[in-house]
């Protein structure tokens, strides 16, 4: 994650590992493709892990640090909706960014 962060491909803002999926609040360059990104992203972790991904993703323009907070909450009560922990500040798989309560910053 940090990696593709120094070469200026994304800027992570949040990032949840679930069982079998992962979430994230990913902001991108103007100049630099989504889909590219992600599938580049994807494809280096299936090789260096051996995870199997799903062959696409969903993905959601958020246009307001409204809509940012609502979706980064939305993400951190994804393991307690799962029932796999009883409050979201027990699940030890998720990465914040210092910024990710305070909007979109880049």
């Amino acid at each position: 994650m940090a990696f593709r962060c120094q070469l200026g491909h994304w800027y992570p803002h949040l990032f949840l590992l679930m069982p079998d999926h992962c979430h994230a609040l990913l902001s991108f360059p103007p100049d630099r493709g989504v889909k590219k990104t992600i599938a580049d992203w994807k494809h280096w972790t299936a090789v260096r892990f051996g995870i199997h991904w799903q062959a696409d993703f969903f993905d959601h323009r958020l246009r307001t640090p409204e809509a940012f907070e609502e979706k980064a909450h939305y993400i951190l009560q994804n393991p307690v909706r799962a029932g796999l922990t009883m409050r979201a500040e027990e699940w030890p798989y998720v990465w914040r960014g210092p910024d990710v309560f305070t909007g979109m910053k880049r």
